[in-house]
């Protein structure tokens, strides 16, 4: 209670203190407020500012009860609107209706952003339910729907300048407000959504015991989850629909909650919206101050996803052991082919092909079709040196994801998932922001070791925690979504640095150059050596520690070297590509169903798969929207982030 106090005090102080910056209390007007009787700053507080303060409460409540509802119907600490990527559905969905068909949005937002939340939350479940919706498979499956909606979002924004923006502020979450609708529409969503959560309260209780027993007391399950479901995705959707993407206040605020007391879950159904706003109204008063003392004007949503990811890496190791047996083993062992020469053989082969067929083919003006004899002087080159980079930035991202799958012997980890791609982004961003004109190798070498220090962080929390595989991966999209958090920030500001990170962000061959390409060309090779080289500790690892070290090997050294090569073989390759990709993933994945198992060909078959995989994103992304060129992060997300999902329902499958 004191805590709650606390916060009570301390929002409204610093939303006093803003409000005086703007105002002094002997202005303030007395009601009736009548805006043809009111000067610009009377206007300001009266409708923008005060407004606004009780936004930021009614929008907390609404994710605080979003959350607590998603917890208790699928029995997980982790659930929120943020985890289970329904936020991000809404996101999508909006900002897809702003930029190409705005007459959806002529009677609200709602709708369309209800329509979001549910074709994104509603996969996501249904993946977990072949799983009996184990909390580590439900909240990966969301958190990497939520970085697919995200890539497709950015990707959207930035190809349509004139919006870009407003469309920036708001995907951070701007609790920016013109008048009293905004709180008008929560707080009529919020006061029945109470109530319906209040009436769900017993039979939610019932299923807490579990699925059996909540069935031999003749509860009906299906209906009850979908009304708790969709309650919470109700009132995630009015919030992106008034504010935009705020995160992580529902993973909060059922935690505050207990902290506060709440034992029973009716008393978490009706505390968790108090603490939803007291973490949403203090946070935005906290930005208002620093507003008015001077300060950057950054939008809300981007400081609440700054507690979302130290907050889910504090959960992890204080889960209930809720998670049925198998739900974080790996995968059985996969089949060896008899001839691993071949098939790498045939990988080059495809290689080759495909980059020469690339390299000469595509589309142009008059349709598909091979560059004519007389332009290629002028195109080849160009042609060459894009092609030249995809491949070798494919490569260093699938070699990296084949060492951390034999460093964790978990066939899920990967750059992308394991945070790494969001620690070189960081890293990127913060060579911008404090090197002086930086260069391309200063720019590399920040993104590597961005990457580097991600993955080390990650490995010592899993050595202190001695967290279990799947967990792991949970951790490391944490690290990820912090990394957003902090970009969002970044981009919602006005320095002009950050249009830089932002072009980055995009990822593109377009900007490379001849050398650039042969250098990142010969990283590739080194890289691909040193894994070689290597192959005899990649054998032993995945064994365990004990193996390991009665076989002699020196681990604490070993690990340290494979997660720096890791993250600056990550780093170099998101120079080219930007942060979102899943070619890490997929090429170790693709890999070992093709046979390779064993250390040295299983690197090798990586590193040629991605280097394919990323040549078909980079003729993708040349081709698909003709004469205008995608982001090549964009489409290996788009490509990797289908057969992600078609791999966790085989994986979650009885």
């Amino acid at each position: 209670m004191k805590i709650a106090l606390t916060a009570v005090v301390l929002a409204l102080g610093l939303w006093t203190f803003a409000a005086l910056s703007l105002l002094p209390l002997a202005d303030w007007p007395g009601l009736p407020w009548r805006v043809d009787s009111l000067g610009i700053d009377q206007i300001l507080l009266t409708h923008g500012l005060m407004p606004r303060g009780v936004v930021a409460l009614l929008a907390g409540a609404c994710l605080g009860l979003a959350g607590a509802l998603m917890q208790a119907v699928l029995r997980n600490p982790l659930a929120d609107p943020t985890t289970l990527g329904t936020a991000a559905g809404a996101q999508l969905a909006l900002v897809a209706a702003t930029i190409f068909a705005p007459a959806l949005l002529a009677n609200g937002a709602l709708p369309v952003a209800l329509a979001g939340a549910l074709a994104v939350t509603l996969p996501v479940l249904a993946i977990g339910a072949r799983r009996g919706f184990a909390p580590v498979t439900v909240t990966i499956a969301g958190m990497l729907a939520g970085m697919l909606c995200a890539a497709v979002a950015t990707a959207l924004t930035l190809a349509q300048g004139h919006y870009l923006l407003s469309l920036v502020i708001w995907n951070g979450g701007a609790l920016s407000q013109q008048d009293w609708t905004g709180a008008r529409n929560l707080g009529l969503a919020f006061l029945p959504a109470l109530a319906l959560a209040a009436l769900l309260a017993r039979p939610l209780m019932v299923l807490s015991l579990g699925a059996e027993a909540a069935r031999g007391l003749g509860l009906s399950l299906a209906p009850l989850r979908a009304a708790a479901i969709l309650l919470a995705v109700a009132l995630s959707a009015m919030v992106s629909a008034e504010v935009g993407l705020v995160g992580f206040v529902g993973l909060a605020a059922p935690a505050i909650a207990r902290a506060m007391g709440a034992r029973s879950l009716l008393a978490r159904l009706l505390v968790a919206p108090l603490a939803g706003a007291l973490v949403l109204g203090p946070a935005d008063s906290a930005l208002l101050a620093v507003a008015a003392l001077g300060g950057p004007s950054l939008p809300t949503g981007a400081l609440t996803g700054l507690i979302g990811g130290p907050l889910l890496l504090w959960l992890l190791p204080r889960m209930a052991a809720q998670v049925p047996p198998g739900t974080e083993a790996g995968d059985a062992l996969s089949r060896r082919s008899a001839y691993p020469g071949r098939v790498l053989a045939l990988l080059l082969l495809g290689v080759v092909a495909l980059s020469l067929l690339t390299l000469f083919g595509g589309r142009g003006p008059e349709g598909w079709g091979f560059i004519p004899a007389e332009l290629r002087g002028t195109f080849l080159p160009l042609r060459a040196t894009a092609i030249t980079a995809a491949l070798a930035a494919g490569a260093l991202l699938a070699g990296s994801g084949a060492v951390l799958q034999r460093l964790t012997a978990n066939p899920m980890a990967a750059p992308e998932v394991l945070g790494v791609t969001g620690g070189a982004a960081l890293g990127y961003a913060a060579t911008v922001f404090l090197v002086s004109a930086p260069g391309p190798l200063a720019l590399a070498l920040g993104a590597g070791l961005g990457g580097a220090l991600a993955l080390a962080a990650l490995t010592a929390l899993a050595l202190r925690a001695d967290l279990a595989p799947a967990r792991l991966l949970l951790a490391g999209l944490a690290i990820g979504a912090l990394a957003s958090s902090v970009l969002a920030a970044i981009m919602a500001s006005s320095d002009p640095r950050a249009w830089m990170v932002l072009g980055w962000l995009a990822g593109s061959t377009a900007q490379v150059t001849p050398t650039g390409a042969a250098v990142l060309a010969a990283l590739a090779l080194v890289f691909l050596a040193a894994l070689i080289a290597a192959a005899r500790w990649l054998e032993i690892l995945p064994l365990g520690a004990p193996v390991s070290r009665a076989l002699g090997l020196p681990l604490t050294p070993l690990r340290l070297a494979l997660i720096l090569g890791a993250g600056l073989a990550t780093g170099t390759a998101s120079l080219l590509v930007g942060p979102v990709s899943f070619v890490g993933l997929m090429a170790p994945q693709l890999a070992r169903s093709l046979g390779l198992v064993r250390a040295a060909s299983f690197v090798t078959g990586s590193w040629l798969i991605g280097a394919l995989l990323m040549c078909v994103a980079a003729f993708g992304a040349r081709t698909a929207t003709f004469p205008y060129d995608l982001p090549l992060g964009l489409v290996a997300t788009l490509v990797g982030a289908p057969w992600l999902f078609l791999t966790l329902l085989r994986r979650t499958a009885a």
